[in-house]
C-alpha cells in the first residue's frame, strides 16, 4: 500500500525529559516460555538433587546457581561480570525464585567450590536427558559423531597445558573430546582433558562407555559411529566391531606406504559421480589382527596456479586429485559410505554454535571442576533449546543417508532474538500477575503457539 509523506515523517523531534521509576519491566519477557517449559520437564528438581551435597546451610543453593548460569548462557551473556547487567531484572528473579539475584563474586566462589561429584552429577543429568528423548523416539538406529574441540586461554587455569592449537597458537587450552547425537543434534557426554593431549587419549573406554549408554535405552537400534583420522587404531576399531557397532572412520593414509603405494599404483578408479571416483579393498597393517574394509576416494579438484600469467581476462586452472580413505565394517555401497561418512560434518556446525551462541571457548576461573561446571552450563543450554523446539514441533525428517537431523532446528541466537529478548512488564491489576509484551502479532502467535504446545505436552 503507498503512504503519503505526510502520514511516514514526523517533525517531534523534542528530547525527552528522563525519569527512573521501578516500573516491573524485564528485558526477557520469553522467559515465561522457559518457565513452563522447565516445569514440564522438572528441571529445578533434578538439579537440586545433584547438587544439593554443595555447602547446603548457604543462602543461594546451588542448584539456583547453576540456574543462573544455564539462562544465563541462553540470554547471550558470556563472562560472569556480565550477570551484573540484568541484576534487578523482575522476571529473571521470579524464574530462580529469588527476590535478589547473587553478585559476581558468589557465583565465582560456588564454581570455584565445585567437587568433582558435583561434575559427575551434572554429566549424568545431561546424559539422562538425552537418552530419555532418544528413548522416546525409538528410532531403530542411532549415530555417535566423536571428535575434540579446543577450549584456548590466556590465563594459567588448572589442568590447562600448551598443546596443539590452531587458531591460537602456543596458548594454553583445554581439550576435551565430544559426544553427539546426530539425529537430535544434541551433546550426549563429554569427556574433559587437558590441551596437550592426542585425539585418541581416553578415547577408547569413553567411546565404548557411550555406545553402552545408548544400548541400554533402545536394546534393539543399531548403533553407528563416525569418526576422524585421529582415532583410527586397532584397539578402537575391533572394540566397536567386536561391540557390533557400525563405524566409518577416516585413515591417515600417509602413514601406511603400502597403502599409499596402492593409490599411486591404481589405474583403474571406479565412478561415483562427475568428479568422484573410488576403488575398495580388504586390508589391514600389518600389526592388526585382522582385515577391515577400505574405501579409496579420489576428488577431482581445481588447482588455481600461483604466480603471473600471460592472460588479462581469467586465471588458468589446473586439474589435480585429493584423496581420502575411509576404514568402515558398513555393508552399504561405495556411495552410501562416503555420504554417510561426510555427514559427520554436521557435528562441526554444532561445534560451531556452542561457540559462537552458547559461550563454549569461555573459561571462567582457575579452578579445573569449576570450568568443567560451566561447560557442563553451555552445553545444557544448547541441549535444553534444541529439546524444546522437539517437545513443541513434530519431527520433520526420516533417516536420511547423511543422518541429518530429525528437525530443522532454529538456532540458539534466532530464538534468543525472536523470543527471550523482549521487553515486557509484569503488573497485578487486582491481584492477577501479568506479565505484557510489546504488541507484535508475530510475537504473540509464537509465545501463545509454544505456550499451548507445553501444555498439550504435559
Amino acid at each position: 500500500m503507498k503512504c503519503k509523506r505526510k502520514s511516514v515523517h514526523s517533525k517531534e523531534r523534542a528530547f525527552p525529559q528522563l525519569r527512573f521509576e521501578d516500573q516491573r519491566l524485564t528485558s526477557f519477557a520469553g522467559l515465561v516460555v522457559l518457565q513452563r517449559f522447565f516445569l514440564t520437564i522438572d528441571f529445578s528438581t533434578r538439579l537440586r538433587k545433584c547438587l544439593q551435597h554443595l555447602s547446603p546451610k548457604c543462602i543461594y543453593p546451588r542448584h539456583t546457581l547453576f540456574l543462573q548460569l544455564v539462562l544465563h548462557v541462553m540470554l547471550g551473556f558470556r563472562e560472569l561480570r556480565d550477570a551484573a547487567h540484568y541484576q534487578d531484572d523482575p522476571l529473571l528473579q521470579r524464574m530462580l525464585g529469588l527476590k535478589r539475584l547473587p553478585d559476581v563474586a558468589t557465583i565465582s566462589r560456588m564454581l570455584k567450590q565445585t567437587d568433582e561429584l558435583a561434575v559427575s552429577q551434572v554429566r549424568q543429568l545431561m546424559q539422562q536427558m538425552v537418552l530419555e528423548r532418544i528413548a522416546e523416539l525409538g528410532l531403530r538406529r542411532i549415530t555417535l559423531d566423536f571428535d575434540g574441540s579446543v577450549q584456548s586461554t590466556k590465563r594459567r587455569a588448572e589442568g590447562t597445558a600448551v598443546g596443539f592449537n590452531k587458531k591460537k597458537k602456543g596458548a594454553r587450552s583445554y581439550y576435551p573430546l565430544f559426544c553427539t547425537i546426530a539425529q537430535t543434534g544434541q551433546v550426549l557426554n563429554v569427556l574433559h582433558r587437558s590441551g596437550n593431549v592426542h585425539d585418541s587419549n581416553g578415547a577408547q573406554a569413553f567411546i565404548l562407555s557411550c555406545v553402552q549408554q545408548v544400548r541400554s535405552v533402545l536394546p534393539g537400534a543399531i548403533i553407528e559411529v563416525r569418526m576422524d583420522s585421529a582415532f583410527f587404531s586397532d584397539e578402537i576399531v575391533t572394540a566397536l566391531h567386536e561391540q557390533r557397532v557400525e563405524f566409518s572412520i577416516s585413515v591417515p593414509f600417509e602413514r601406511f606406504p603400502a597403502l599409499k603405494k596402492q593409490i599411486e599404483d591404481r589405474c583403474r578408479w571406479r565412478s561415483l559421480s562427475e568428479d568422484v571416483s573410488y576403488f575398495e579393498t580388504s586390508w589391514k597393517p600389518k600389526s592388526w589382527s585382522r582385515r577391515f574394509r577400505f574405501l579409496m576416494i579420489r576428488t577431482r579438484t581445481k588447482q588455481q596456479q600461483k604466480g603471473p600469467v600471460q592472460l588479462d581476462l581469467f586465471e588458468p586452472y589446473a586439474y589435480g586429485y585429493e584423496f581420502k580413505v575411509i576404514v568402515t565394517n558398513k555393508t552399504l555401497g561405495p556411495l552410501g559410505v562416503v555420504r554417510y561418512h561426510e555427514g559427520r560434518g554436521s557435528q562441526e556446525g554444532v561445534f560451531a554454535e556452542l561457540k559462537s551462541s552458547c559461550q563454549m571457548d569461555y573459561i571462567p576461573v582457575r579452578r579445573r571442576h569449576g570450568n568443567e561446571l560451566y561447560l557442563l552450563a553451555s552445553l545444557m543450554a544448547f541441549n535444553l533449546i534444541r529439546e524444546l523446539q522437539m517437545t513443541i514441533s513434530a519431527r520433520e525428517r526420516g533417516t536420511t543417508t547423511q543422518r541429518m537431523t530429525l528437525w530443522v532446528f532454529e538456532k540458539v541466537g534466532t530464538i534468543r532474538k525472536t523470543i527471550l529478548q523482549r521487553a515486557g512488564r509484569l503488573t497485578r491489576p487486582e491481584g492477577q500477575l501479568v506479565l505484557t509484551f510489546c504488541k507484535a502479532k508475530n510475537l504473540k502467535d509464537r509465545v501463545l503457539q509454544i505456550l499451548d504446545a507445553l501444555g498439550t505436552a504435559t
